[in-house]
């Protein structure tokens, strides 16, 4: 399974926000799953960022577009060669 960060920009108007709960439902549904690693939104600038495991980019179109919110969607996917941070390293030994 390979990495992706995917880009998303949305524009968002009423329609838009009276599909955020399904969304959101399928956002968690996918975490619990372990495809999605990260999910970020800024309403500022209106982008979603996603980390995600997939095969290929046709199988991140596919759980893409299994949002609600997909046609509001225009999006980018670059597959990741690294991604480090504080979740992927064991935790820190405490001394007692």
């Amino acid at each position: 399974m390979k990495k992706f960060q995917v880009t998303i920009q949305f524009i968002t108007d009423k329609e838009f926000m009276d599909l955020v709960p399904a969304h959101k439902t399928l956002i968690n549904d996918l975490i619990s799953k372990d495809v999605i690693e990260h999910y970020a939104v800024s309403m500022v600038s209106q982008r979603i960022w996603i980390t995600l495991n997939a095969e290929d980019r046709p199988a991140i179109e596919k759980i893409i577009s299994q949002s609600p919110l997909f046609p509001y969607f225009t999006y980018e996917a670059d597959e990741l060669y690294a991604l480090d941070g504080q979740n992927y390293r064991l935790p820190t030994l405490q001394m007692n």
